[in-house]
């Protein structure tokens, strides 16, 4: 075991839910148990932006940023293309040394352990640090109980030398156990065979295997167990050495639901909000295998796992596209993949540029400056803090929308574009920018307001999905 341990743990969730009467309601009955009220990723939300949530608020806690980042690891089962290499999107977006080494782990609901586990043996780093983050958004066929129970979330630790969280000791196990839950390839729902106690079998052995390979005491505060569902954590408990208090301690399923390769890690974080010292995560892939970590030590924790907007099941359907329409034949405003590349750094880091013949801030960075109408070979590089205000507003109906925004609009409804006022580096100039604004239920934006940007799917073109900032309302004038 080397010296690398937890720096900073962070936790998000999408604010949108629903439910479990509702699936009920429409179905007549909810297969998930023991969840109450799942999360639900907006229409531009997916595990790409949800790990953006989670990578920058356990980069904060930890007193970093991206320019600190020295290894970077996404797991994930939901991968937003099938073939290609998120963490350089990833990185891109927080900023992060050209030269980080990436990994992405998925195919298993333990790909968020999995690329911890590796990044454990990676280093240490110096005074760099690892970044690790687990984001899932599953799905089943609709009237399922994955499906019932499938949530979304992103969780994230920072790793570095000698920090707050030591893990004390961890261990794997694999057995085989074909069937349990999987997705065929070119599926975008998972599956599995529904044999309850063949599953049962397969998660309590598994598991216990890697608990049982653990020399650690495990007189832990929780038990940050890998949650399909609100009950087979429970019924592992003997198995994995633990109680179920120790279970629920940890628990995120009953009110987040099924969040995949995130399940362990959300459950790490929030039980380290709520005061544990010392703590079991676990991680359970069908298959089958499981990773097992104990972690001793306070460790800085960041979570936004707040829900503010219900969804009706309907609204639900919508979000998750079984009910829309795409983007209409003929297409939008057509942007070559080429010319967005070059807009990159503007779209994922707000990074303006200063004119240097008169000093003025210009966003883009690009052409002639606004001020001194001079076209200088070369701005100078500067990022932008991500906070602003609205300077002039607008609502989008339904119809109203450009091509390109048909498909977002269709899930999510009517969207609120505005021109925004973004702050400078020193607090004094602003540069404008036109951005949708995101909202939560029946809030009106106005000039004035407050924002802070994040990053969100813009929109798809050529198969390829743009992504970059949107403005977050925070409800405040100054």
């Amino acid at each position: 075991m080397n010296d690398v341990s937890i720096a900073a743990v962070s936790a998000y969730a999408p604010r949108l839910r629903i439910d479990a009467d509702e699936i009920a309601d429409a179905w007549g009955q909810f297969h998930a148990s023991g969840i109450d009220q799942k999360a639900v990723p907006e229409a531009d939300e997916d595990a790409l932006t949800m790990a953006v949530e989670a990578a920058e608020r356990a980069l904060a806690a930890a007193g970093r940023d991206g320019s600190a980042v020295a290894h970077l690891a996404l797991g994930t089962t939901t991968p937003p293309m099938a073939e290609e290499d998120l963490t350089a999107r990833l990185a891109s977006m927080l900023g992060t040394p050209e030269d980080v080494t990436t990994r992405t782990v998925t195919g298993s609901t333990r790909a968020g352990a999995q690329a911890l586990d590796a990044a454990l043996d990676a280093g240490p780093w110096g005074e760099a640090v690892a970044l690790v983050v687990a984001s899932d958004c599953p799905r089943g066929e609709p009237d399922s109980e994955r499906e019932h129970a499938a949530g979304a979330g992103a969780a994230a630790f920072v790793l570095e030398a000698d920090g707050p969280g030591t893990i004390v000791d961890r261990a794997s196990h694999v057995e085989p156990y074909p069937g349990t839950r999987f997705r065929a390839t070119g599926d975008d729902e998972t599956t599995g065979l529904g044999v309850t106690q063949y599953d049962r079998e397969a998660f309590a052995t598994t598991l216990g295997g890697a608990t049982s390979d653990l020399e650690a005491a495990l007189d832990v505060d929780a038990a940050a167990v890998q949650s399909p569902d609100g009950k087979l954590p429970y019924r592992a408990a003997d198995a994995l050495g633990v109680s179920v208090e120790d279970i629920a301690a940890a628990d995120t399923v009953s009110t987040l639901g099924d969040t995949g390769a995130a399940s362990p890690f959300l459950g790490a974080a929030t039980a380290f909000a709520d005061g544990a010292e010392r703590l079991l995560l676990a991680a359970y892939g069908s298959g089958a295998g499981a990773n097992a970590f104990v972690v001793d030590g306070a460790v800085p924790v960041a979570t936004s796992l707040e829900g503010d907007t219900d969804l009706t099941y309907a609204e639900y359907l919508r979000r998750r596209g079984e009910i829309t329409s795409d983007e209409p034949e003929g297409g939008g405003a057509y942007v070559s993949v080429p010319s967005w590349q070059r807009t990159i750094p503007q779209r994922h880091r707000l990074v303006a540029g200063r004119c240097p013949n008169c000093s003025t801030l210009n966003f883009p960075p690009d052409g002639t400056c606004y001020s001194c109408n001079e076209r200088p070979d070369e701005y100078v590089p500067v990022k932008l803090p991500g906070t602003g205000t609205v300077e002039a507003v607008t609502q989008i109906e339904q119809g109203g929308a450009p091509p390109e925004f048909v498909e977002q609009q269709s899930k999510s409804g009517a969207f609120v574009s505005a021109v925004v006022a973004l702050d400078g580096p020193d607090g004094e100039e602003t540069v404008s920018a036109p951005t949708q604004v995101l909202t939560s239920g029946d809030e009106i934006v106005s000039v004035g307001d407050d924002v802070e940007t994040t990053i969100r799917r813009i929109y798809t073109q050529e198969g390829v999905i743009r992504y970059g900032f949107k403005a977050q309302f925070t409800g405040a004038k100054r």
